[in-house]
């Protein structure tokens, strides 16, 4: 899986000298309709080149005013595809000058069958370095990618929104966003294969419905329904809101969320739906999961490559199972054992037909003699770590001298001086040392 995933990012290196230049032609219009080009609504003929005539012409007329320094005002000037369907042989790509406040809307794009495979449909990619473009508006689109390459890329652009669009049949990224500064992916509709589930391809799955290298992006109310990670993120500061993944079973190396920013992440999963496939992430620092379901023994595999976890939060959500025991978290420490660890919570998430895994536990346990243990290891996460302890040995109307005697094995064990029937009750916690 770690070579297939290296493969996608190296495929989604572009080069923008590859680019087609058209030189953009003034024009007064405002909204400029992908017909009035030439551009062949039923999809039989190529129109790559009438479409990126009416971009380049978008772009030749912007108005009085900037966005960010540098960056022209278009006024809101649209490119829209009039419900057409459009067989284009190249990426759709801005100029390469500078400009925001544009949208393209209400048609569909698919790749013809010697469209670049190591390419997307649509392309905020400029040659600068710096930030070219700011406030482009996708919408209402239907991409389909046809096996060669990706649907949309976003590089170092601003402010980018995708809204309403249904990308298919990609075999890199349905959506790549590198770099930039706040992209909005909303109310869309993502998958290599069209399926509702249970495909019998599902083991083949490949590619990447999102995927994030940068900060400050937000994800909702987004359907993943195939592909080999639903959402992979390399990159601090962004939140997923109610995105569904059932990409990819994790019983057929699938995953749903890939949190890929090791020692420093800095991410929020809320309100999610994990469908038979869940949440991976290496040496997380600052993660907050919750409020989200985890179905068909989904669970969250906190893996370590440096040994680190740190300011994670996964609490208030649901995961349901098949009753065969799967932990809802889960450790990997085959590279090296976690050594360290603070602030980890896991808590109050309900749990039906898998194993519960918690940082916090509280138990009691009834017993005549003078030694009393309760045995937490079957439910905290980490192994022999219990950071704070408190405990009372209720003996009725006797009061014996008690003392905790071992925390070892996640077992805490408190004996007293003299013989007793008594009850001790206990609450243990992984997630931080006790402080005053």
């Amino acid at each position: 899986m770690a070579s297939i995933k290296t493969s996608f990012l190296k495929r989604d290196v572009i080069s923008p000298s590859r680019s087609h230049t058209i030189q953009p032609i003034s024009s007064s219009s405002r909204e400029h309709h992908a017909t009035d080009y030439g551009a062949d609504p039923t999809g039989r003929s190529d129109s790559t080149e009438a479409l990126q005539q009416a971009i380049y012409e978008a772009f030749g007329s912007p108005i009085d005013g900037h966005l960010m320094q540098g960056i022209p005002n278009l006024g809101g000037v649209e490119l829209h595809l009039d419900g057409g369907t459009y067989m284009i042989s190249r990426p759709l790509r801005l100029p390469d000058i500078s400009g925001g406040n544009f949208m393209i809307h209400g048609g569909s794009l698919r790749a013809s069958s010697d469209f670049l495979t190591d390419r997307h449909l649509i392309e905020l990619w400029s040659s600068s370095k710096s930030l070219s473009y700011e406030y482009i508006t996708l919408k209402d689109l239907m991409l389909d990618s046809n096996f060669r390459g990706g649907g949309i890329a976003i590089v170092n652009s601003v402010r980018t929104t995708v809204d309403n669009c249904y990308i298919s049949h990609f075999t890199t990224n349905g959506i790549l966003i590198q770099g930039g500064h706040e992209t909005y992916v909303r109310s869309s509709f993502i998958g290599q294969h069209i399926t509702v589930g249970g495909d019998p391809r599902e083991k083949d799955f490949s590619g990447i419905g999102i995927n994030i290298v940068g900060n400050d992006n937000a994800v909702t109310d987004v359907v993943v329904f195939s592909a080999a990670i639903g959402v992979l993120i390399q990159g601090q500061a962004n939140v997923l809101t109610g995105v569904h993944c059932y990409n990819k079973a994790t019983s057929l190396g699938g995953v749903g969320i890939y949190l890929k920013s090791p020692g420093f992440t800095q991410n929020r999963i809320l309100n999610c739906y994990l469908d038979f496939t869940g949440v991976a992430m290496d040496d997380p620092v600052q993660v907050q999961i919750s409020n989200s379901f985890f179905l068909g023994n989904a669970y969250i595999l906190i893996r370590s490559l440096k040994g680190i976890v740190e300011g994670v939060s996964i609490v208030h959500n649901m995961f349901s199972g098949d009753y065969t025991g799967v932990p809802i978290v889960q450790l990997d420490q085959s590279n090296e054992p976690f050594t360290l660890i603070d602030q980890v919570i896991v808590d109050h998430n309900n749990v039906r037909g898998m194993r519960l895994r918690s940082t916090v536990a509280r138990g009691s346990i009834w017993g005549n003699g003078t030694t009393w243990t309760a045995d937490f290891s079957k439910v905290l996460l980490f192994p022999n770590l219990i950071k704070n302890v408190q405990y009372t040995l209720q003996a009725g109307k006797l009061f014996p001298k008690h003392v905790l005697r071992s925390l070892s094995g996640n077992a805490v064990t408190v004996e007293s001086d003299v013989p007793v029937s008594a009850t001790l009750h206990v609450v243990v916690d992984q997630s931080r040392d006790g402080y005053i």
